[in-house]
């Protein structure tokens, strides 16, 4: 029995090294992903006018 799929999409996304050096400072070699995710999702509630839901794992929560 596997996991549940996940429902992502890879997307790359090129960053200069100055900025992923900073993000990993931050949250670690493991952390970046997710912290790149949460940054989108609260990028696209603040342009849409919704607050950020975000349950903690990066992911919004759904209504």
């Amino acid at each position: 029995m596997g996991r549940p799929p996940l429902n992502l999409k890879e997307t790359k996304v090129r960053l200069p090294r100055a900025t992923k050096e900073r993000i990993k400072a931050l949250v670690g070699n493991y952390g970046i992903a997710t912290f790149i995710r949460e940054a989108v999702e609260n990028e696209l509630a603040r342009r849409e006018g919704d607050p950020p839901k975000t349950d903690g794992t990066g992911e919004r929560e759904i209504e």
